[in-house]
């Protein structure tokens, strides 16, 4: 790797691992790996950016920090208390507690016991995932943005464009949705796209003619966006000198790809701060609830925070449909695909797509990161 300065030198070593966050040490398989730090990052500057992005002040941030930390770990518990009539579950920010929907029969002391409040509900979430399935199933028009479960409703929310809701071909979608499922219909201004640009300066890699975001971290490499590029494309660094290529990429249906990192670039356990607040290290990749607050890096944008909006989303991108999806409140624009998403130092996902922009708001969506883990069968790069 060519090196034009000793400062461009060190960034670009975190670049190279540090615009892709990184995840666990352990293989993805491990979902129930403990959380890596004793104490959750809460540095100023991460403070100060979740105060912008998010509306609270310096001691609620402080407070849903250290709450998110609890719920994560009592959500783990809960579900297995739960068993079969696990209704999904999700965290409240006003009473910082956890709460888990089930169906009747389940033992709610035991559930009660470790943290969690619990509600009482029709579905659980094998009904809800499996009438979701069906919806996957049919034909989605352009003014359907988007589907998911939400475990709060105990029903599947369809998302639809607001000025294409009267679409015959829209109202013919939720006709046959509603025979398939429960289900709810929200709008949403915008419809889905992803998040690749033409290219241009900042601290990106760049294949073909499209910039991308690096990912989180691998051994022998690193996770990005799938629509980036295609497996075998060449992938080039900030400065332009050879990376290495796409050694497998899904989009659409998925929207995940890994490449290879050689010639002098090289990894390690870094999320890019972007001057916003320190360059953060990753510790693992325990998955996040539903409510908590979330952070994303990525070289258009940088560090922009938000909240998980709901999982396992079916987002409707003109390409095509792309399953399994995390919806959060976090904006993004161009060039950001790709990008980390991470939660404390818990590595969360990779950058997708979504809705408006980072000047008038909207929503973007990003793929799990253990399940391209699980795919490639790859081992994160962890602090």
């Amino acid at each position: 790797m060519r090196r034009t300065t000793a400062l461009r030198t060190g960034l670009s070593a975190l670049l190279l691992l540090g615009t892709w966050a990184t995840a666990s040490t352990l293989p993805a398989s491990a979902a129930d790996s403990p959380a890596g730090s004793a104490e959750a990052p809460a540095s100023p500057e991460l403070l100060s950016a979740m105060q912008r992005d998010l509306g609270l002040t310096r001691s609620q941030t402080e407070a849903r920090l250290a709450a998110e930390k609890t719920a994560t770990a009592v959500e783990r518990k809960a579900k297995r208390a739960a068993g079969p009539s696990y209704g999904g579950s999700w965290f409240d920010a006003e009473s910082g507690k956890l709460t888990v929907a089930v169906t009747r029969g389940a033992d709610t002391e035991a559930i009660r016991a470790t943290g969690a409040t619990v509600r009482l509900v029709r579905h659980s979430a094998r009904q809800l995932d499996a009438a979701k399935a069906r919806i996957d199933e049919l034909s989605a028009p352009a003014g359907v943005s988007s589907w998911h479960v939400d475990p709060k409703a105990n029903k599947v929310v369809v998302n639809v464009v607001t000025p294409r809701q009267d679409d015959n071909d829209v109202q013919a979608f939720l006709a046959q949705a509603r025979q398939a499922a429960p289900v709810t219909v929200k709008q949403t201004p915008g419809a889905p796209q992803t998040f690749a640009a033409g290219t241009v300066g900042g601290d990106p890699y760049y294949t073909g003619n499209v910039r991308c975001s690096i990912g989180f971290s691998v051994h022998g490499g690193f996770v990005t966006a799938g629509h980036c590029g295609g497996a075998g494309a060449a992938v080039y660094g900030w400065d332009r000198s050879y990376v290495g290529n796409f050694q497998g990429s899904s989009f659409p249906d998925n929207d995940y790809a890994w490449v290879n990192v050689g010639s002098g670039w090289w990894t390690v356990p870094v999320v890019l701060g972007w001057g916003t607040i320190p360059d953060q290290l990753v510790r693992g990749s325990n998955e996040a609830p539903v409510g908590t607050s979330i952070c994303r890096s990525g070289s258009t944008t940088q560090w922009r925070c938000g909240t998980v909006l709901a999982k396992n989303e079916t987002v409707n991108y003109s390409q095509g449909a792309v399953h399994q999806m995390t919806k959060t409140s976090v904006c993004a624009e161009g060039g950001d695909s790709g990008g980390s998403f991470i939660s404390g130092d818990q590595a969360q996902g990779v950058t997708s797509g979504g809705w408006g922009n980072c000047s008038s708001g909207g929503e973007t969506w990003y793929q799990p990161v253990n399940e391209i883990l699980n795919r490639y069968g790859l081992t994160l790069h962890t602090a």
